[in-house]
């Protein structure tokens, strides 16, 4: 059952490795993004390249926009790229596809342009410039919008990295040469060429590898929420004294600290973000600090690329190989209510019994977040007859899953984590919404916990909501230490 890039493609995953690439899901994106700070802090001189090509970009539009030459019709050309989610990499939790950078992320960037990007390209603070200002200070502009926009950006070199793999190691018949619309910028045309590759080809579309030492995990190196929480000491480190001082005389005024109360965390960042812009050199000050820091972002971004293989490679073929072996997994029938009883009774056996426990940690770091969980279900989930569709939403919120075969039967899934702080209230309301939402009869809540605290937590709640050993909770034992001989189901 083929569900990560070298199995579709009828390589071993070491090939891949040792290119350097990441070996992405095919079945669904995995949170990984490309971090334009491991580019700029790189010792890899097509790296270098690329980081100076995005500059030049940059600050072509910043000259395109001082003349007042951009009107909508260049906006839409310049500014405003569709998702390459060929890459099988973001946010997404149903498949690939995404929203692309549209036009919230070309008025943020326009925007800057003009403020924090006036002197892009001649900045005196830094040791180079940084394309992630843009999300410093600007509302909905996140790691996806960087990383789709870098990727954008880089995307030739994305393109030639992955033919030059495919060449070498995958068959003729499932290679095939496409035209990319938006692969390189003429400078002398002012306009986005196409270019032709001949790449990887299946199910009617390319595929693209990245290599795995442009990605992180988690925030980019230089972050809106990092900036915010370091602001109290950057203004300490600018040399300037009356600056200095006008700095904090500013925050203060716009905090406008209540006297019955303390600021909120949300009007401490608001207040943050706006001096930021009223002093658009602390900016700089700040992506400095991160510039004389700048090898642990290599280093956390390796360790976390390696965490995110581990867990969404190794350990989910494994507990594939496990349900396929050890049950029937992949062979159970019946309606999508009883065919979601088996698959999860067999799910719960192999994590309680057999070991498959493991899929959930890291060393003595335990699974932190539902959507990781969501990811892993899908992947489990991969190969069912039915219609397994995630975080659907059929107008009153997503649901993790969908079991479905045609409009009159479905079966609603919800995973969930023991230490969700919302855990009552989501088994209170949130099921019984989506089940009258998508008119499905049937829908099951599945619980996992960590550790004894957690179990108690959780049997406390069923308990005073009265359904304790209700046939449609299902509870998973996902402890590492002291696990139980045998399941408790």
């Amino acid at each position: 059952m083929a569900t990560f890039f070298n199995e579709f493609f009828g390589v071993s995953a070491d090939d891949v490795d040792e290119y350097g690439a990441f070996n992405v899901s095919l079945i669904n994106d995995l949170p990984l993004f490309i971090d334009p700070f491991l580019l700029f802090n790189s010792k890899n001189s097509d790296y270098e390249q690329l980081h100076e090509d995005i500059l030049k970009y940059i600050i072509f539009l910043r000259e395109e926009v001082a003349a007042g030459r951009v009107n909508d019709d260049l906006i839409n050309a310049w500014f405003r790229f569709p998702e390459v989610k060929q890459n099988w990499l973001g946010f997404s939790m149903v498949g690939n596809s995404g929203s692309g950078l549209g036009s919230k992320f070309a008025v943020a960037l326009r925007s800057n342009l003009q403020t924090v990007f006036a002197n892009f390209g001649s900045e005196q603070v830094t040791k180079g410039s940084h394309l992630e200002k843009v999300c410093l200070v600007s509302e909905g502009v996140g790691r996806d919008n960087i990383s789709d926009f870098t990727l954008n950006l880089i995307l030739d070199f994305i393109c030639r990295y992955t033919q030059e793999f495919a060449i070498q190691h995958i068959a003729p018949e499932l290679r095939k040469k496409v035209w990319i619309q938006k692969a390189k910028f003429n400078y002398e045309t002012k306009s986005w060429q196409r270019l032709q590759y001949e790449l990887p080809f299946i199910d009617g579309d390319y595929v693209l590898l990245t290599p795995k030492d442009i990605l992180t995990r988690d925030d980019n190196w230089i972050n809106k929420g990092d900036m915010v929480h370091q602001f109290e000491e950057i203004p300490v480190a600018i040399p300037d004294n009356q600056l200095r001082g006008q700095v904090f005389a500013y925050f203060d005024s716009v905090l406008a600290k209540p006297l019955d109360r303390k600021p909120s965390a949300e009007e401490h960042a608001e207040a943050v973000i706006k001096t930021y812009l009223k002093f658009p050199q602390l900016v700089d000050w700040y992506i400095k600090y991160k510039e004389d820091n700048g090898d642990k972002a290599r280093d956390i971004s390796l360790e976390k690329v390696a965490l995110t293989k581990f867990m969404f490679e190794q350990q989910v073929k494994d507990i594939q190989a496990q349900l396929g072996a050890e049950t029937d997994f992949y062979k159970v029938t019946g309606s999508t209510y009883e065919e979601t009883h088996q698959r999860l009774a067999f799910f719960k056996s192999v994590i309680e019994d057999k070991g498959g426990h493991r899929i959930f940690w890291h060393g003595t770091e335990c699974i932190q977040r539902e959507s990781d969980l969501q990811i892993l279900c899908k992947f489990i989930w991969y190969g069912t007859p039915s219609d397994a569709s995630a975080e659907v939403n059929d107008g009153r919120g997503p649901v993790d899953f969908k079991i479905s075969r045609g409009a009159f039967d479905k079966t609603l899934i919800e995973m969930k984590l023991a230490k969700n702080t919302k855990l009552k209230q989501n088994l209170e309301k949130q099921l019984p919404i989506y089940l009258s939402a998508s008119e499905a009869k049937k829908g099951i809540k599945v619980i996992i916990y960590f550790s004894a605290s957690e179990e108690a937590k959780v049997n406390a709640i069923l308990k005073e909501m009265g359904i304790e050993g209700h046939k449609d909770i299902v509870l998973i034992d996902a402890r590492n230490d002291n696990k139980p001989s045998g399941s408790k189901a």
